[in-house]
């Protein structure tokens, strides 16, 4: 334990974000850390000579300061200890440059989007905070809870993966969890028939990875089960969470740069959209 000293925990008055809150206390008690909340006023972009423009800035600033009040009721409800700060600007921006002035271990943010379109894009905030995050990222949905006691981590050989690897054992390690290690052959459908000796050299490959982690952490005394899925990627991680009723996704994120890296990835995107549990993406 011990990994998460500072956690940062963003608020917006949604009732995904007073739960996301509601499970970093879980994590903060275990944890032994120091939670700081903030919500942010989004800048106004309108004509600043209008004499209403107060009156604009107190209605825009409203919602952000009742969702500190709220989260303040929370804590107070939790018996938790939080401190709370209001920043103004581009959302995503300031949720960063908080992280970076608490110096912050870890970011925890609750999940949006029932609809379909909603899951597909994540939202545009947590996108842009886990894409240009240099810390970690914890998306909780509504409904769920943080645990460690199952933990899914998805590896492709990278070394991306392999810090969601040591990650993945340190929790379990610390939790006394189990891993479930999965590493997923994508290809297309035609390359089955046109070149199998490539897929079945992908799958030794795959087998290759999962053996690794499944060593990693047998030697670290964490009991690990290994899966291999010739799928879509983010459809096999996601199916294998649900079967396997997993409580914490691991995933690895790849190093990017300039716009790119509001994308995320594609498959760490759809499985934050569609995930059952929560999703941890390490950075560090």
């Amino acid at each position: 334990m011990g990994k998460y000293r500072k956690i940062l925990v963003a608020v917006d008055g949604s009732e995904t974000s007073s739960h996301a809150l509601k499970e970093s206390f879980k994590l903060a008690t275990n944890e032994k850390s120091w939670i700081t909340v903030v919500a942010v006023v989004p800048s106004y972009q309108g004509d600043l000579d209008m004499t209403a423009v107060g009156s604009v800035v107190a209605s825009m600033r409203k919602p952000a300061e009742d969702a500190l009040e709220e989260a303040k009721m929370i804590a107070q409800q939790e018996r938790a200890l939080i401190k709370t700060v209001l920043e103004e600007g581009e959302v995503h921006e300031r949720i960063l440059d908080r992280a970076e002035a608490e110096n912050c271990d870890l970011i925890i943010m609750g999940r949006r989007g029932l609809k379909r379109f909603e899951r597909s894009l994540v939202g545009s905030v947590t996108a842009r905070v886990i894409g240009y995050s240099s810390r970690d990222v914890l998306v909780v949905p509504r409904d769920t809870v943080v645990g460690w006691g199952s933990v899914l981590v998805a590896t492709d050989g990278s070394k991306h993966s392999a810090i969601a690897v040591d990650h993945a054992i340190n929790f379990a390690e610390s939790y006394g969890g189990e891993l479930k290690v999965l590493s997923v052959v994508d290809m297309p459908d035609e390359l089955y028939g046109e070149a199998p000796e490539l897929v079945d050299s992908l799958v030794r490959k795959a087998q290759s990875y999962v053996r690794a982690a499944q060593k990693q952490a047998e030697a670290a005394g964490i009991r690990a089960e290994t899966f291999v899925r010739e799928a879509e990627a983010y459809q096999a991680v996601i199916r294998l969470a649900a079967e396997q009723k997993v409580e914490t996704i691991v995933l690895g994120s790849h190093g990017r740069t300039g716009m790119r890296r509001l994308l995320m990835g594609s498959v760490t995107e759809k499985v934050i959209g569609h995930a059952p549990c929560p999703v941890l993406v390490v950075k560090t």
